[in-house]
C-alpha cells in the first residue's frame, strides 16, 4: 500500500473538521467485514465551497447516496464491524490509487470542480495523507488482526450508483450490481443466493463498472492481495434515497450474504 509520511507542518485538516474515519461495531463478531469508502460528503473547511453549487453536494458526484445507511443497517443485522469514510469523493476519492487521474477530479458528471483545477503536487499529496490514508491503514489493520486468529474472513465494500448518467444520458436499468475482478468466488455466490430469495431484482455482474488497479483501491489492495473472498455492492440509489429503502434493501442483502459467506466454496481466511 502507498504510503506518505506526513512531514509538512501544513495541515488541510483543521480543528472543526471531522475525523475522516468512523467505526461502526469495531468488535463485531461477524466473517463478513465491511467499508463504505463514499459515505460521507464533508469537506474541509479550508477549501470552502469547492466552488460548485450547494445543491451538487446532493448528487452522486459528491458521495453514494444512500449508501450509509444500507452499511449501518447491515452492520447491526450481520452482527459486522463497518469503517465508514467521511469525507465527500470531491475532495478526494478514497476508493482510488493515488495515481489514478480521477483520485481527485476537476470534472464529474458534468459538473466541473474549480477548487481542484490546479491542485498542486503537495496538495494532492495532503489530501491523501491526511483523508485516504487513514481509512486505509485503519482497514489494513482491523483486517491483520482479523486474519491472524484463522477464523473465516470476507471484505463486502458497500456503495450506490446513480440510475441516470447527467453527462452521457446513459441509463442503469438493473437494481443492484456485484463486482470483482480477479476473484468472482463471493460475488457469483452472492448472485446466486440474492436471487434465490429476490427473484423480482435484476442482478448484474460487473456492473454498472468492471473492478481494476486503477478504477478501485479496497477491493485490489485489501480483497486480492489478502486472497480473501470479496464483493463490490452496487445498489442504484433511488432505491435507498430514503431510510425506509435503506432499511428494506439491507433486509434484502443481509440473508442472502450471510448464506453466501456461510457456503463458500474453498478457503476464506486467505491462507
Amino acid at each position: 500500500m502507498l504510503r506518505f509520511a506526513d512531514r509538512d507542518t501544513t495541515r488541510l485538516l483543521q480543528a472543526g473538521d471531522p475525523d475522516p474515519v468512523e467505526w461502526i461495531n469495531s468488535t463485531g463478531r461477524s466473517a463478513i467485514f465491511l467499508t463504505c469508502e463514499h459515505a460521507g460528503r464533508a469537506v474541509p473547511a479550508a477549501l470552502g465551497d469547492l466552488g460548485i453549487a450547494a445543491d451538487e453536494m446532493d448528487r452522486h458526484i459528491a458521495y453514494d447516496v444512500g449508501a450509509e445507511g444500507v452499511a449501518r443497517a447491515l452492520s447491526e443485522r450481520l452482527d459486522a464491524a463497518l469503517i465508514l469514510q467521511r469525507y465527500s469523493r470531491l475532495v478526494i476519492d478514497c476508493n482510488r490509487p493515488f495515481e489514478a487521474k480521477d483520485c481527485i477530479v476537476t470534472t464529474s458528471d458534468g459538473t466541473v470542480v474549480p477548487v481542484n483545477a490546479d491542485v498542486t503536487d503537495k496538495e494532492r499529496q495532503r489530501r491523501y495523507v491526511e483523508i485516504h490514508q487513514p481509512l486505509h491503514e485503519a482497514i489494513a489493520v482491523a483486517l491483520d488482526q482479523r486474519q491472524a486468529s484463522g477464523k473465516p474472513l470476507l471484505l463486502v465494500s458497500v456503495h450506490s450508483f446513480t440510475p441516470v448518467m447527467r453527462a452521457t444520458g446513459a441509463v442503469r436499468d438493473f437494481e443492484l450490481g456485484l463486482l470483482y475482478n480477479h476473484d468472482a468466488r463471493l460475488a457469483e455466490r452472492l448472485a446466486e443466493t440474492f436471487h434465490a430469495a429476490n427473484p423480482d431484482v435484476t442482478v448484474k455482474l460487473n456492473a454498472p463498472y468492471h473492478v481494476d488497479d486503477i478504477s478501485d483501491y479496497t477491493i485490489p489492495v485489501h480483497g486480492e492481495r489478502r486472497g480473501i473472498p470479496h464483493v463490490l455492492l452496487e445498489v442504484r440509489n433511488d432505491l435507498i434515497n430514503d431510510a425506509r429503502g435503506q432499511q428494506e434493501w439491507a433486509d434484502r442483502l443481509a440473508g442472502p450474504l450471510l448464506l453466501a459467506a456461510e457456503t463458500l466454496e474453498g478457503p476464506t481466511d486467505g491462507r
